[in-house]
């Protein structure tokens, strides 16, 4: 494709991403439908300089003010991803010396907001909660790209083997250090037509997320319920850790969500999931259920701040007012998941937030309003789960993971045991 039609679909994705009506890859799944013919190159241009543009928005629209033309291009051109030499094959002379200007500014001088990229409100508790040096550490970490990890299925493969298959297929998989089945890929390969992912051998899971799975310790044979099971990921992965036995109840009120979960589902082997579409935290499935249940995990509804290499919309689509819904929305989803415990059963809340308000708020709420509801130490959980290097994995007694420091997704999990 020319430079110069390359770029103008750039700024037709542009303009539809950042008007943040809807979710980022949502927006450039449907752009890549409507313009099929576009090679893998152009995909990865298009969607990196998208990406890149909504992570350092403020930024950005700083220095495209000094430019000419529309603002889509003078955004595209500074944030652009794909190469270097080709994009300038688009540009005329007065915008290749604007860029060689810009890109040579000194920016350590700008604002804070301008370097940091984050909106008042989210920086302004991150900032109070980190001090100085490490909110920067993590304002550096969330305009990154985050790697892609995989977590293994052990009821088909063991991690190494899977290793050396990726290995085969010259894709560089490393170990990943704290998960016992995760595998950790730099880059985005075409995993999909790969004959390990279609088998189900392996899926892609943030290291994170595969923690909270082992955190919950399901065991063969047992009653486990996946509260807000969504896609499917830490289903699956408790699937395999039951051994392919017992019940496991994979709930959740969007039907869409759990459609996703089916070709995941059929892939893993696993036989003994059932999803199940509610209509509500009360529904009259769960009140069935109802102290009958060895394990629950609430993947709680959440911000996804946590997620923000990869979803950098969601500071620019989230609000404090959004956070406030969110957190009544967690609390009654905790309060209700938590009747379905037989006595001795274990109970993890997590969300995939780097808020104390959706955290560490209502896990103490939660504990205050529940005193038959012993929480359990983290780090002991997971040494348990052998989880390498748990004490460096949290706070308080609680699972806290910063992308910053652990190279993960941010997560937080508290875990309880009914008396």
């Amino acid at each position: 494709m020319h430079p110069n039609a390359l770029l103008d679909l750039s700024c037709e994705l542009l303009r539809a991403v950042l008007q943040l009506d809807s979710p980022a890859d949502s927006v450039v799944s449907a752009f890549f439908r409507k313009h099929k013919a576009l090679g893998q190159r152009e995909r990865h241009a298009l969607a990196e300089t998208a990406y890149a543009v909504l992570r350092q928005r403020p930024l950005l629209q700083h220095f495209a003010q000094s430019g000419s033309g529309p603002t889509e291009r003078r955004l595209a051109i500074l944030a652009w991803q794909g190469n270097s030499t080709f994009l300038r094959g688009a540009l005329s002379e007065q915008e290749k010396q604007w860029l060689e200007q810009v890109q040579a500014m000194d920016k350590s001088g700008l604002p804070a907001k301008l370097r940091h990229c984050l909106p008042e409100w989210l920086a302004k508790p991150l900032l109070e909660r980190l001090g100085e040096e490490q909110f920067w550490l993590l304002a550096e970490s969330m305009n990154e790209q985050a790697p892609l990890d995989l977590r293994v299925n052990t009821l088909k493969i063991k991690r190494e083997e899977a290793q050396e298959i990726l290995k085969a297929a010259n894709i560089d998989a490393q170990l990943t250090p704290f998960s016992p089945m995760g595998l950790r890929v730099h880059g985005k390969p075409a995993l999909n037509k790969l004959d390990i992912f279609t088998g189900g051998s392996i899926e892609v899971q943030d290291e994170g997320s595969q923690l909270l799975a082992l955190m919950l310790d399901a065991k063969r044979g047992e009653m486990v319920v996946d509260f807000c099971a969504g896609a499917g990921g830490k289903t699956l992965a408790l699937g395999s850790a039951m051994r392919n036995t017992g019940r496991l109840y994979a709930f959740d009120v969007s039907g869409h969500r759990l459609a996703s979960l089916k070709p995941r589902l059929a892939r893993s082997g696993l036989s003994n999931v059932y999803p199940a579409q509610i209509s509500h935290e009360r529904d009259e499935r769960i009140k069935r259920l109802s102290g009958k249940i060895d394990r629950v995990l609430v993947d709680a509804p959440c911000s996804g701040l946590g997620t923000l290499r990869r979803n950098p919309d969601l500071k620019w689509r989230q609000s404090l007012h959004a956070i406030q819904e969110l957190q009544a929305k967690q609390t009654a989803i905790l309060a209700s998941a938590a009747r379905l415990l037989k006595s001795g059963g274990r109970l993890v809340y997590a969300t995939c937030s780097l808020l104390d308000a959706e955290n560490e708020e209502i896990a103490q709420a939660f504990e205050a309003a529940h005193p038959q509801f012993k929480r359990l130490a983290a780090d002991e959980v997971l040494a348990k789960a052998h989880v390498e290097g748990a004490q460096a994995l949290t706070e308080n007694g609680y699972l806290r993971l910063w992308p910053h420091r652990h190279q993960t997704d941010g997560f937080f999990a508290a875990v309880w045991e009914r008396q």
